[in-house]
């Protein structure tokens, strides 16, 4: 009989596909460890003795507050195991979100990582009346609180007690029990505790490996947060239950350096990954010789030739095959070396990645497969495979998934990754799902004749003009984001005369731009104010109001001095920006803009 269950998908890929790296985690070296499947499967065993010792039964929630680590796979696998379901938290949050979580959500015992994560608890116990047990993978001299080692070896010894085969390894849940609550990311508003079954996640694995080709042979680097419903099915689920080996990156800084280590063959990433890695190599190739600039120039043209000949339905010609062939050798067999040498494709997601970045990364053969998804759908619902790509779209739907368009343009998916509703919420779940299953993804696209999906913007982010005009930002904010003296865009003009944009310099690249010019300045506030450097970022608007309709050209600009991050609150964890905090963040910077001052 197939899985139903999270645990049965992992513990039937511990029996049937057992590997010596399971699961390698790395030291503060840099050095990896790899774990088999059968010390993986006893760990999570004792882990689950020793959490229903606490009191942890079918229907109870466990939150875990931390970073990427072993302890947050055990964890999660011996709650699911013990019947119950988990609540994953972003480290990022501040303490006031996580109480507001943990009181929506009610867990009697939270795991937390780090002694910074557990003040973060300490703080605000007293406001949480539900939390009993409070466990820290780390030690921690704060009081009434378990260390990870300990709840570990209470597990073990109890796990000795009972005969080998004495212990269901994969617990009382069925496949329309809940697995977990992902809180979402709150661009607009307080977090929803989105519900998804351990059907909907196993339904959405399924679809994936049917429609994606994946081996034992593979391995996959883990770098996304697992909070994150696409790491948390894709890099993580997916991969287990299909005997693929997981490697933990150190954190995102390290993510370089642990890629020529593990050398994976798949990751799963969101475009800025890419983006910054393109960056890099662009980066360093136009400040290098000019030998290596034109080298690095050409190559951008022979693929934007290639992609033209695709666009146009032709086959390459022996010239231009040829120049690929001269192109792969100079250029990209570099860029492979530097990812490890074995990427077979990247999986992204998230955001839209742009055409040119998708176009350079296949062609040095990584391919990129972009797909399409939300929390609410497990998360994917559309993607590219190989053998049908469409750069710009996000794909055709997954087995067992319908998608249509709304009359006003908004997708609508069925299928059955879908979530059931929102946790302890009927107006958000009546307002998400009718009657018949549709879910309303609040994302605005279309699909062309082939059945390949295009997003163009969020319904909520449309821009309405005083004139009328309604507005999708993202594709301007996206035209900018080609720009590599621009990192960060966020596009204004709801009920206002005219689009304006707040732009952020990439000041690495601006720096540099600055001094072989022979500009001189003390801080960026200096820097973005040189009549020079207003000029560039002029030239740059310019340019892509040319591919603009008249009325959504962007009139004005404002250069911010800073970049968008988490720890300001102006992005999410998924490092989407949260327009609402930048308006009210920068409103007086747009008012200039508007009065003209």
């Amino acid at each position: 009989m197939p899985a139903e269950t999270i645990p049965q998908l992992i513990f039937d890929a511990i029996a049937n596909t057992p590997r010596p790296d399971m699961i390698s985690v790395r030291d503060d070296a840099g050095v990896y460890t790899d774990i088999p499947s059968e010390e993986i499967g006893r760990r999570i065993r004792a882990l689950r003795l020793a959490l229903e010792s606490l009191g942890l039964g079918p229907g109870d929630r466990v939150a875990i507050l931390s970073e990427n680590r072993l302890e947050w796979i055990l964890s999660d696998l011996a709650v699911l195991c013990a019947g119950a379901s988990d609540v994953p938290i972003y480290p990022t949050l501040g303490q006031d979100d996580i109480a507001y979580i943990l009181n929506d959500c009610e867990p009697g015992i939270i795991f937390v990582s780090t002694p910074d994560q557990a003040r973060k608890i300490h703080a605000v116990r007293d406001r949480i009346p539900s939390l009993k047990d409070v466990v820290c993978f780390d030690r921690s001299d704060l009081p009434d609180m378990m260390t990870f080692d300990r709840l570990m070896e209470i597990g073990e010894n109890l796990l000795e007690k009972i005969p080998g085969d004495g212990l269901p390894p994969c617990g009382p849940s069925g496949k329309d029990d809940i697995a977990t609550i992902l809180y979402t990311s709150g661009t607009t508003g307080r977090p929803k505790g989105v519900i998804l079954t351990h059907g909907n996640i196993v339904s959405n694995i399924r679809q994936a490996v049917q429609a994606i080709s994946l081996y034992t042979s593979d391995r996959v680097l883990s770098f996304l947060p697992l909070s994150h419903a696409l790491e948390r099915t894709c890099g993580y689920y997916a991969m287990l239950a299909n005997g693929i080996g997981m490697a933990i990156a150190g954190n995102p800084d390290t993510v370089g350096a642990d890629m020529m280590a593990i050398r994976p063959t798949i990751m799963i990433c969101v475009p800025r990954f890419l983006e910054k890695v393109f960056d890099r190599i662009n980066t360093a190739a136009m400040g290098g010789s000019p030998i290596k600039r034109n080298i690095f120039i050409w190559a951008k043209k022979v693929v934007h030739d290639l992609r033209l000949v695709e666009r146009a339905g032709k086959k390459p010609s022996a010239w231009l095959n040829f120049q690929l062939a001269i192109v792969d050798k100079l250029v990209f067999a570099k860029l492979r070396a530097r990812t490890g040498g074995r990427i077979r494709f990247f999986v992204s997601g998230g955001a839209p990645l742009a055409p040119h970045i998708n176009q350079f990364f296949n062609t040095a053969g990584m391919t990129c497969l972009e797909g399409y998804g939300l929390t609410e759908t497990s998360p994917i619902l559309t993607a590219n495979l190989f053998g049908a790509q469409r750069v710009s779209s996000v794909g055709k739907p997954f087995p067992e998934t319908e998608i249509r368009i709304a009359d006003d343009g908004e997708i609508l998916a069925r299928g059955p990754q879908v979530t059931p509703g929102y946790f302890k919420n009927d107006e958000a779940t009546r307002e998400a799902l009718s009657d018949d299953g549709w879910f309303r993804t609040g994302d605005i696209g279309h699909i062309d004749g082939d059945g390949f999906l295009f997003i163009t913007d969020r319904k909520k982010d449309l821009i309405v003009t005083a004139g009328g005009k309604n507005i999708a930002p993202q594709p301007i904010e996206n035209a900018f984001a080609k720009n590599k003296f621009i990192s960060n865009s966020v596009v204004i003009g709801d009920h206002r005369p005219y689009m304006i944009a707040l732009l952020v310099p990439n000041f690495e690249n601006l720096e540099k731009w600055a001094r072989e010019r022979g500009i001189t300045w003390e801080g960026h506030d200096d820097l973005e104010r040189h009549p020079e450097v207003q000029a560039k970022y002029r030239r740059a608007l310019e340019y892509v109001n040319r591919k603009l309709p008249k009325y959504s050209t962007v009139k004005k600009f404002a250069l911010l001095r800073n970049e968008f991050t988490l720890e300001s609150g102006e992005l999410t964890p998924t490092l989407k920006v949260k327009r609402r905090v930048i308006q009210r963040k920068y409103h007086d910077v747009i008012e200039d803009l508007y009065s003209g001052s």
